[in-house]
């Protein structure tokens, strides 16, 4: 029997930028309410960024991540999956800040520093509602996002150690698949691991279908029975690439983050559409989807009660 499928949810992310959507969500508020809404459609998983409520910048300030996590984990007891990975450009300290006071179930974790190129968006706008957005994307022509071995253990000392707090391992290449094989022969991780690979950002995997599998292959090869395994893809190919994952018996990501688009040149209203849209793929396959509880079981998370939120 397929094991249900968990669907994670990304509602805002840190590499869109409100000049490219009027729906994607910028305030606690807006970010609250997405959040619900995707759990209700069907996520289990609400991995969050936060954003200056006033320029919609990535924002990496605990205080704004406490007016959301709070009120999305009595609405809809999903897991909350906090980000490490921030916005662009900002120090591991603030990377970690939000993590560190939340304490929470889950925080993602990327696994090699790389080249992270979103500079080519900035062809498809003529004007923008902020003078931070241009600067942000074009600076990452000169960029590497960095996610040192050093980096890494600091974040799976403080945050899984000292909080019990597990990780969404993201990997956007194989060579990020053998870090963690590595990190884990160092005993600083314990399974099941949770991989969520990643595909079509200018700097890693490109998004080939036989990429997937050979990624799919090598996972398998290193981890056995002791992972579970996600996929998202970046623009256009979201949702083939999520129901591939599916269809191989992995889990799927999807959410505003990863995708403006819930169809060739048709803007997602809600983050709750495009996780109605994998349901439906899902469900009709002949799957399931999982429950937040299942989703908690299968990775060994702490419990919402564990959190400081």
């Amino acid at each position: 029997m397929s094991k249900p499928v968990i669907i994670t949810c990304a509602p805002t992310g840190g590499i869109h930028t409100p000049t490219m959507s009027e729906h994607l969500p910028i305030t606690p508020n807006e970010i609250t309410e997405a959040s619900i809404g995707a759990v209700e459609a069907g996520a289990s998983i609400i991995h969050l960024h936060a954003r200056n409520p006033e320029n919609g910048r990535p924002d990496p300030d605990p205080d704004l991540f406490m007016q959301f996590l709070p009120r999305i984990k009595q609405a809809t007891g999903a897991v909350m999956n906090v980000s490490t990975g921030g916005g662009l450009g900002m120090t591991r300290e603030e990377r970690l800040c939000a993590a560190l006071r939340a304490s929470p179930e889950m925080a993602s974790m990327n696994m090699g520093s790389m080249n992270f190129g979103i500079f080519p968006m900035m062809q498809k706008y003529s004007g923008w509602k902020h003078d931070w957005e241009p600067e942000f994307l074009d600076m990452t022509r000169d960029f590497i996002f960095r996610n040192t071995f050093a980096d890494i253990e600091y974040a799976m000392k403080e945050l899984g150690e000292g909080h019990g707090t597990k990780f969404e391992f993201e990997c956007y290449d194989l060579g990020h698949l053998y870090n963690l094989a590595w990190v884990v022969d160092q005993g600083w991780v314990k399974p099941p691991f949770f991989i969520q690979m990643v595909f079509g950002i200018l700097g890693g995997v490109g998004a080939d279908p036989d990429n997937l599998m050979h990624m799919h292959t090598i996972a398998e090869k290193l981890f056995g029975n002791s992972y579970e395994w996600s996929v998202l893809a970046a623009g256009r190919h979201q949702m083939a690439f999520t129901t591939q994952a599916a269809i191989l018996g992995g889990n799927v990501r999807v959410g505003l983050e990863d995708s403006l688009y819930i169809g060739p040149g048709e803007k997602a209203k809600s983050n709750a559409d495009q996780v109605r849209k994998i349901r439906s793929i899902i469900e009709n396959l002949g799957l399931t989807v999982a429950t937040p509880d299942e989703a908690r079981q299968r990775l060994g998370l702490k419990g919402n009660d564990q959190t400081a939120f």
